[in-house]
């Protein structure tokens, strides 16, 4: 990939920063999920026969600390030592109801992710009965990674060391921006003397794969600012880093203060210079010897640091989804889950299913969604998509790929073909390309 930095505005997010969604996390668009689907997910569970697709687990912990300004996802800051109790058992009954369907029998994870809200927010005890638990139900020692997300502030030497012993291969600490003020600013519970901190415990328990979180255009993010954030991830040296550009979703507390004073644009940075900060940010990493391999990531070492929860879910893995609001896809169904912390415990104590919305796609919507996702990596094989699908890429989407090649963003010799950086940085904007007519401007979300 080139070390372009144009900054050229697209018409998908202009310049300023708007409310709403425009990173593209999966195909169909979510607005074309649906009730009518639901029971193709029961059918599929009760096929005479086990799916073949590599198997992965998302696990949903839904409590914080605090809600931070810019949070989109589904957490609770209100709960206490019951209603946990009550929610990890609810998830156990959920994941007992999915380990004994025949499409899941014999089936080992190959990846497993424990996303939030904040998993660190439980206790080393509670994670390890927990895992405990898991692991009873659907053993994972075939698991090649699990993925755990980390609030720095929730994390002691003794729940890191627990954290290792049941298995996570790959710990993601969630620092944002290494500015006390910025984090107060969005509100971040932790601050940035806890992130040094559980670094080292993360290094000091041998895990394999720590990864770092920072967040381009948070409130009152500066030039300054973001280049001592890059500095001092430098000076850290995680295997991973993970830059993502702001946006700002209709319910993040920043949206409502948006409708309060009746304002368009968002308090944050603009499209250019959220690019413009990544760009520098990439820059930056590769001159410490880091590789860039994603729209949003860059690692010390590409050929030993992997994230396989992202490479297997866009390759077209099944992923059972655990908890409240969470996303799976099984055999070419997409399905969520229940939004609400409430509906979800009840319904699965009442022995009901707690599937909210799901889409049975068709061959081509999974091809579609499989190529527009590896766009994200920037780079896409050509012959990975005649093999696996049948189709020629150059023609289906000849007029496109060359327009892309004659604007400079696209480079086709050899059997990958790469993006330019500046079209990297912008991927998500020109995806919707490739959809079908019926999910062009469509709502994302």
């Amino acid at each position: 990939m080139s070390d372009s930095t144009s900054n050229s505005p697209d018409q998908k997010t202009g310049e300023e920063t708007k409310a709403g969604n425009y990173f593209i996390a999966n195909y169909p668009p979510f607005s074309f999920w649906n009730e009518k689907d639901l029971p193709c997910v029961e059918s599929l569970l009760n096929s005479p026969s086990p799916g073949k697709a590599p198997l992965g687990l998302y696990y949903h912990i839904p409590f914080c600390r605090k809600r931070c300004h810019f949070c989109y996802f589904r957490v609770y800051t209100d709960k206490n030592s019951a209603d946990v109790r009550r929610y990890l058992d609810a998830t156990m009954k959920e994941f007992e109801a999915y380990a004994n369907s025949p499409y899941l029998a014999g089936r080992k994870p190959k990846f497993v992710y424990f996303g939030g809200g904040t998993p660190s927010y439980l206790s080393a005890q509670q994670l390890t009965e927990l895992t405990d638990r898991m692991k009873a139900i659907l053993p994972w020692d075939e698991a090649e990674e699990v993925t755990f997300e980390c609030e720095p502030g929730t994390l002691t030497e003794k729940k890191v060391q627990a954290i290792r012993d049941f298995g996570v291969t790959r710990l993601s600490l969630g620092i944002e921006n290494f500015s006390d003020h910025v984090l107060e600013t969005n509100g971040r519970a932790h601050r940035s003397g806890e992130v040094f901190r559980a670094f080292q415990w993360a290094k000091d328990a041998g895990i394999e794969n720590i990864n770092v979180d920072l967040i381009a255009g948070m409130l009152e993010e500066t030039d300054e600012n973001w280049s001592e954030c890059i500095e001092r991830v430098v000076e850290l040296a995680p295997d991973c880093v993970t830059i993502y550009q702001m946006e700002v979703p209709y319910n993040t507390t920043i949206y409502q203060t948006m409708k309060e004073e009746g304002k368009l644009s968002a308090p944050v940075a603009d499209w250019p210079t959220k690019r413009r900060w990544v760009t520098e940010a990439f820059s930056r990493l590769e001159s410490a010897g880091y590789s860039v391999t994603s729209t949003c990531t860059a690692v010390k070492n590409p050929q030993r640091t992997k994230f396989l929860y992202r490479d297997q879910l866009w390759g077209g893995a099944d992923m059972i989804a655990l908890g409240v609001a969470s996303f799976g896809h099984l055999g070419g169904i997409h399905y969520q889950n229940l939004t609400h912390f409430e509906d979800y415990c009840s319904t699965i104590e009442g022995g009901e299913s707690v599937l909210r919305r799901a889409l049975l796609t068709t061959e081509d919507e999974r091809f579609i969604r499989e190529f527009i996702l590896q766009w994200k990596l920037g780079k896409i094989r050509p012959r990975y998509f005649l093999e696996k699908f049948g189709i020629s890429l150059q023609e289906r989407y000849g007029e496109i790929l060359k327009d892309w090649k004659e604007q400079g963003i696209l480079n086709m010799e050899g059997e990958e073909w790469t993006l330019s950086r500046e079209a990297l940085l912008r991927v998500d904007s020109l995806l919707d390309q490739f959809f079908l007519p019926q999910h062009q401007d469509a709502r994302y979300v």
